[in-house]
């Protein structure tokens, strides 16, 4: 009797040590559902291909011994469309899905996500965040399923007025922006923090434009240079933000401009030496970090002759190979409980998910468009010229409040 249970219970142990390890050799599946085609298809193309050669590069080495493959939907920026490719994704098995351009489209999502959630109990979807940045989305519409590895809008108007308020050439600032959530949020923290740091500052104007549709950008040019504005802040990516600048260069406009997304494609390009000490970034990453980017960025460049600037999608396999061997599953349900308030190591240092309202806690950069030299010697877009960065915020420095009240499972 004793020697039965001996090898029942070493039975047990060899089960108990396989299910520890049973992730190890999965294929972890993301669906990846961002615009492939339009005016934002270059930005989408971009990230997509970032996203499927850090795949790469993670499933060669990642502390869960999980292997990840990323496959593409084009959502032509559209919620519907994006909601539509969701359910597709779900119907092939996918459990993870990723989006970042438009928080009109991520706000869609979540809700979608949620309502999946609540009906199939089971064949839960996690939502990995890496671009979609309206300050709701942590506070009032906070999700469980949700985590975004981006910094929000308040987080990075609170670093770029930080650095904004010493600037005694500011005088007067433009707020100009697509209009959407993203965009209206923007305007909206930067007269909050501008009021709260330089209240002697003037806004003498502030305009909200379609989102991807505007080709000519000359007749707002026009309407900020008749404003006397010295400054423009502008939340616009993409082509709303390579066309904008190009205007300005074509116009001879001299004004500054505070950014979120200059190193996106095909703004660099755009600016050429035209804005050169004019404009400014504030992010998460820039072009000239030591390893692992540097790595990353010289392969992809090598790989792709474009840019890896996405730097947050790094970040988030770092994430998932952590918790998927914290939780030894990839059950999103599993998952998604060793994301929440995870501490861990990016490529920009010691990072958190914070548990209240699962955003990423880390620290910001603010970088100046100038000329590569020596010290910063990455060619963004091959134009000869980079970010530099100006000034570093550590996370405790960018972190804002959140009024998340989240239910978990």
């Amino acid at each position: 009797m004793k020697a039965v249970f001996r090898i029942v219970a070493g039975a047990a142990v060899l089960v108990c040590a396989f299910a520890a390890h049973a992730q190890k050799g999965e294929t972890v599946k993301i669906a990846w559902i961002d615009p492939q085609t339009g005016l934002m298809g270059p930005v989408g193309n971009n990230q997509l291909k970032s996203w499927q050669f850090l795949a790469e590069r993670f499933s060669r080495n990642n502390p869960a011994g999980v292997r990840f493959e990323v496959v593409g939907f084009d959502n032509k920026l559209s919620p519907a469309e994006s909601v539509t490719a969701m359910q597709a994704a779900i119907d092939q098995g996918i459990r993870y899905i990723a989006q970042g351009n438009g928080s009109s489209v991520a706000g869609a999502l979540i809700d979608a996500v949620n309502r999946h959630n609540s009906r199939n109990p089971g064949k839960e979807v996690v939502f990995l965040n890496y671009a979609a940045v309206d300050p709701d989305f942590t506070n009032s519409k906070c999700s469980y399923w949700h985590f975004r590895f981006d910094a929000d809008t308040s987080m990075k108007m609170e670093a770029l007025t930080s650095y904004m308020k010493d600037k005694t050439d500011v005088k007067k600032v433009y707020l100009f922006n697509q209009n959407y959530s993203h965009g209206h949020q923007v305007a909206k923290f930067a007269k909050d923090n501008l009021k709260r740091k330089r209240p002697d500052i003037e806004i003498v104007g502030e305009e909200l434009h379609p989102l991807a549709q505007v080709r000519d950008f000359a007749p707002y040019i026009a309407k900020i240079r008749a404003s006397g504005a010295d400054t423009v802040i502008t939340g616009n990516w993409g082509s709303d933000l390579a066309l904008l600048v190009k205007a300005a260069n074509e116009a001879g406009y001299n004004g500054k401009f505070y950014t979120f997304y200059t190193g996106v494609t095909g703004t660099p390009t755009a600016l050429g030496t035209g804005g050169e000490g004019r404009v400014y970034q504030v992010a998460y990453n820039h072009y000239n970090m030591g390893e692992p980017l540097k790595g990353w960025m010289a392969e992809f460049k090598q790989r792709f002759n474009d840019d890896l600037y996405t730097a947050a999608i790094g970040n988030i396999y770092y994430a998932l190979g952590d918790a998927m061997a914290k939780a030894k599953s990839t059950d999103p349900v599993k998952v998604a409980a060793a994301l929440s308030g995870l501490k861990f190591k990016g490529f920009n240092g010691e990072v958190e998910m914070r548990r209240l309202d699962h955003q990423l806690q880390q620290p910001l950069y603010i970088t100046r468009w100038q000329k590569t030299d020596a010290k910063h010697p990455y060619s963004a877009e091959n134009t000869g010229m980079t970010l530099v960065p100006v000034a570093e915020y550590p996370a405790y420095v960018a972190s804002t409040p959140t009024s998340c009240q989240m239910r978990r499972p």
